[in-house]
């Protein structure tokens, strides 16, 4: 028998707990008690970490956008969204499961991200470093290599893909550290109490904080550029590399499933250092969202679609695009609007003659 609509959130509510209590019952092994753990146990802790990491992650981002494809598809219009999460079932299945097998390596997601999110590809230049250390022993010069290939072309693909498509590009269609997890489980965001929008003090704080981290991810980058360039940096480097470690752990790691539980799926998108770097990129890309295709009515459904706290109606009503660094190009909006007003455009759409995605 075929599942209702609150059965099936009832359902993704439960999936995404499960992943939650694993992610934080699993990590916390991991980079805690595995520290101190017997060689063998640390070593299957590990190994179990990467397996949840890479097949049991897949496997929920397959699970929970079947069934969001199917309560958006009851709600109405839907193509962005589901354009959406075909990327993301696409990007799962190539670094999760394609490419560790590919190339022997199952912790290759951990450079998936390009600067300035995470310095972990710069740590695997630097011989000194204590990711260096951990990981050559095991991985060999052909294996860091690879992963350091890896980590290039998958810098390239986000970097040339934002460029032509805008922040769309990574943050709604093949992000796999918040943005999987902001589209796949929509309907069940948040996990306790009802679903509110962000006050304008929150957003206010957010923006604070967005270019507080950024800023420090920035600082990070340099002081590993600069070491690797054999510049005289004072400074104890494995003390750097193991808050960079706590700093993903607590306000990164720990912070966006909180926000899953108790605010919404894009909460760590808001002040997401990489969201920031490709937010700018995306003002040369021309990113922005049309609103004149139509006229419109003035429903709101828009501004309740947004995640990110942007007012679009009020430049619909003007017939104004919205350009914002906020936009993480998710489509919600674009779907939401009754009337076909909005759409979806860059430079790059526009100047091959593709109609915006509406």
């Amino acid at each position: 028998m075929s599942m209702k609509p609150n059965q099936r959130i009832a359902a993704l509510k439960t999936i995404l707990w499960i992943y939650i209590i694993l992610c934080f019952m699993i990590a916390g092994l991991n980079y805690g008690y595995a520290k101190t753990a017997p060689e063998s146990i640390a070593q299957r802790i590990t190994w179990f970490w990467h397996f949840y990491e890479n097949w049991v992650k897949t496997i929920f981002i397959l699970a929970a956008s079947l069934l969001t494809i199917r309560i958006i598809q009851s709600s109405g219009h839907s193509r962005m969204r589901k354009q959406n999460l075909t990327g993301f079932i696409t990007a799962a299945l190539v670094v999760h499961i394609f490419s560790p097998w590919l190339f022997n390596n199952d912790e290759l997601y951990l450079f998936t991200m390009p600067l300035p999110w995470t310095t972990t590809p710069l740590q695997l230049f630097y011989e000194n470093s204590s990711f260096y250390a951990s990981r050559f022993p095991h991985w060999g010069l052909s294996g860091v290599t690879t992963a350091l290939i890896f980590y290039l072309v998958v810098s390239a693909v986000v970097l040339i893909g934002t460029l032509l498509f805008g922040r769309r590009w990574q943050c709604s269609t093949i992000c796999l550290f918040n943005g999987f997890a902001s589209e796949v489980f929509a309907p069940a965001f948040p996990l306790i109490g009802n679903k509110k929008k962000p006050r304008r003090g929150t957003v206010r704080f957010f923006v604070f904080l967005k270019w507080f981290m950024f800023s420090l991810s920035v600082l990070f980058s340099v002081y590993w550029g600069l070491l690797l360039c054999g510049a005289p940096v004072s400074g104890n480097y494995v003390l750097i590399g193991r808050i960079e470690v706590y700093k993903y752990l607590s306000a990164e790691l720990l912070m966006m499933m909180i926000f899953w539980i108790v605010f919404i799926g894009r909460g760590y998108c808001y002040y997401c250092p990489l969201g920031t770097t490709l937010s700018l990129l995306s003002r040369i890309a021309g990113q922005k969202i049309i609103t004149d295709n139509t006229k419109c009515i003035q429903c709101n459904q828009c501004n309740l679609a947004c995640p990110m706290e942007i007012d679009i109606k009020a430049k619909s009503l003007k017939g104004e695009p919205v350009v914002s660094l906020r936009c993480v190009g998710c489509g919600h909006c674009v779907d939401a609007c009754p009337t076909r007003t909005l759409s979806y455009s860059t430079t790059f759409l526009s100047k091959i003659g593709k109609r915006p995605i509406q």
